[in-house]
């Protein structure tokens, strides 16, 4: 595992998903709002705003707050106006980071994003220099115990999935993100459970990271990351060994 998957795994073991389901639901809201500002209402119409809702109901965000998220956007409901912000940087050994902000003051959010990969030992990064290592993908992680491999690979793969890797205790399914809600309702209808199942960006590479301490930089790193009220999404290319962490 790597980057998105690596990041997933530490989380599910620190048990933070479900503690910051709250947060989650609010940067999706967050999210659908804006989109719904930018593009209107209208599902059908609006590609971002079909995306996030997706998204949302991966995560099985309530139907209210989602409904109510893009009636703000859409002024029917008060709410405050938004906009994107990414940050490109490196971490401690190298390791590229992606942030992807939503936020209605820059002028607050920028030196602050700043000045936490400046106390975690990462530096920023010009536009450009990272980005492209990411991959926008439907990314699904289904645990090993629940099916096996070749079932689950030849239903994944029916629905649209263009790659399933087997890791020590999952499998990783990968997707254009248009086939996200199809590999879905297939898993769905066959009463796979999944431990993730999101629309994110995997790197194209790896940047393996076997230095005790550089390993807790990095890792600190995401973590304040992850808390700031206005990240929406981190990625990042690590690889750390199991063992390690």
């Amino acid at each position: 595992m790597s980057g998105h998957s690596k990041w997933s795994s530490i989380k599910r073991k620190k048990g933070a998903l479900d503690a910051k389901r709250g947060k989650i639901f609010s940067r999706l809201s967050k999210e659908i709002t804006t989109a719904a500002r930018l593009g209107g209402g209208d599902v059908d119409a609006n590609p971002r705003l079909r995306t996030v809702i997706q998204a949302a109901k991966a995560e099985n965000m309530p139907k209210d707050n989602l409904e109510r998220a893009i009636k703000k956007g859409t002024g029917e409901l008060p709410g405050v106006q938004y906009e994107d912000l990414v940050f490109e940087g490196y971490g401690t050994g190298g390791a590229a980071i992606l942030v992807e902000c939503m936020t209605d003051n820059k002028n607050r959010t920028t030196p602050e994003i700043k000045s936490i990969f400046a106390k975690s030992g990462g530096s920023l990064a010009s536009p450009g220099s990272v980005a492209w290592i990411f991959e926008s993908k439907a990314y699904f992680e289904v645990d090993k115990s629940s099916i096996s491999e070749d079932d689950l690979f030849a239903l994944v793969i029916d629905a649209g999935a263009q790659d399933l890797k087997t890791t020590e205790s999952v499998y990783e399914i990968t997707a254009e993100p248009g086939d996200f809600e199809v590999i879905r309702q297939a898993l769905e209808s066959n009463k796979i459970a999944t431990l993730e199942a999101s629309l994110t960006k995997i790197p194209k590479d790896v940047v393996e990271v076997t230095d005790p301490s550089k390993a807790k930089s990095i890792l600190r790193l995401m973590d304040s990351l992850e808390d700031h009220d206005d990240v929406q999404n981190l990625y990042s290319n690590f690889d750390i060994p199991e063992d390690l962490i």
